[in-house]
């Protein structure tokens, strides 16, 4: 089964479910994550269904999943009535619930039958093809705070978080299979443990860090997309641990106050400002700068350019290493989000004008971040490994703040060149 993934790693996740669930098994075509984050996002998987489906066999099917294929978590009946441009294709087409229906794992706390029960895992995964070297975990579903710009909250419904002992059962039977990254991931990740997510005094995201800690051993812990709100002392000081990867991404949005309120954020532009400040300090045994990346919109609704300027001076100042960026969407495209009908629409050509603004900053943000590096040493966590055809070996990996390493950028000090291996090399 070929497969293509568009957005977030909460998509990552399912689509791992989903290409090593009984039902595909037997199946053949092309799996398709779907994305409604933007207009554009949606642009991109549909050309790509319309494309691929070009090349198809006959017995071949499209299978759809993800936020673009269902409503709450079911498939929607009304798919092709929402993307009526592949309406020509349903024949082609079948769309999928967001997992694979299965029976819940039971947690088992015997340790002679835990024992056993690992040891089958680890035969049974090391059979089955890992799609990424790094495990994506789901620790969190779902969002109750309704940000005005989001539709994808509209697919989610309510927040719901796993129980720790299910979450740390997982993450040992990949590590019992040897592999040595677990990238945690949820639609509103730092909101794990509550009982809703407008709850922003009562972070328990660092328990859940800290338990995980104590009771895996496994190597790297990365975390993905966080909220600011539900970053505390706590969870600052649990960052420090140098199995949790010095590269945290938040959800920042903008540095305006007065848009943060218009989004319905729970934070203001100082609070985010002093978080940003507050992460970049943090100081580990191991002595690697913290990497910070950052979402932002650009051009939400009443964004005046003194707004903008909130949001560009937090990169400017260094507080970001690196930042995904996009124009506000007011989704047009057959569905809709509240902002999208606010009566201070931002123009267009300014939108591209401010992203351009910060898009002549950001690559030299990035590039001295970098700089900073060279000549450091890091551990290396070896992703992908090739032979070209001069049998020269080309290989790709991440350190622990998220630069990208190459046979090209690093010089090796210990460690064998092999897929997921863990090696010791030198920023050039």
């Amino acid at each position: 089964m070929e497969y293509k993934i568009f957005g977030c790693k909460v998509n990552k996740y399912y689509t791992d479910e989903w290409l090593n669930s009984d039902y595909l098994s037997d199946k053949n075509g092309l799996f398709i994550a779907s994305c409604v984050v933007t207009d554009n996002a949606k642009r991109k998987w549909i050309k790509f269904v319309k494309d691929s489906a070009k090349n198809l066999w006959e017995n071949q099917k499209i299978f759809i999943s993800w936020c673009g294929a269902f409503k709450r978590w079911d498939a929607q009946d009304d798919f092709f009535e929402i993307y009526p441009d592949l309406e020509y294709l349903q024949w082609q087409i079948e769309i999928l619930d967001e997992k694979p229906q299965e029976l819940k794992k039971e947690i088992n706390n015997s340790q002679e039958e835990r024992t056993k029960k690992l040891s089958d895992i680890k035969n049974k995964l090391s059979k089955i093809p890992q799609i990424y070297t790094k495990k994506f975990l789901l620790v969190q579903w779902g969002c109750d705070s309704f940000c005005t710009f989001c539709l994808t909250v509209q697919k989610r419904w309510k927040h719901y978080f796993r129980d720790k002992d299910d979450i740390v059962e997982e993450i040992l039977e990949f590590e019992a299979a040897g592999w040595k990254e677990v990238v945690l991931t949820g639609v509103n990740l730092s909101a794990w443990g509550l009982e809703h997510t407008n709850d922003i005094w009562n972070s328990r995201f660092a328990e859940l860090l800290e338990y995980i800690l104590e009771k895996t051993d496994i190597p790297r812990l990365r975390i993905s997309s966080m909220w600011p709100e539900f970053i505390d002392d706590r969870c600052l000081e649990v960052f420090k641990n140098t199995r949790i990867y010095p590269h945290f991404h938040y959800s920042v949005q903008s540095g305006s106050s007065k848009i943060l309120k218009s989004m319905h954020r729970h934070y203001d532009g100082d609070y985010m400002r002093k978080l940003l400040e507050n992460t970049k300090n943090i100081k580990r045994e191991d002595w690697v700068e913290v990497s910070i990346w950052a979402d932002l919109i650009v051009g939400f609704p009443w964004e005046t350019q003194e707004d903008f300027m909130d949001t560009y001076n937090l990169v400017k100042d260094g507080l970001i290493t690196k930042i995904h960026a996009f124009p506000f969407s007011a989704h047009n495209m057959w569905e809709s989000v509240p902002a999208g009908k606010f009566p201070t629409q931002v123009d267009e050509k300014v939108k591209k004008e401010r992203m351009w603004e910060l898009s002549s900053i950001w690559d030299q943000i990035r590039e001295d971040f970098i700089d900073r590096n060279i000549g450091k040493t890091f551990e290396v966590l070896i992703e992908v490994v090739k032979i070209d055809d001069k049998w020269n070996t080309k290989w790709k990996g991440w350190t622990q703040n998220y630069i990208e390493a190459d046979e090209k950028t690093f010089e090796i000090t210990s460690g064998k060149i092999q897929r997921n291996q863990i090696v010791t090399w030198i920023l050039k």
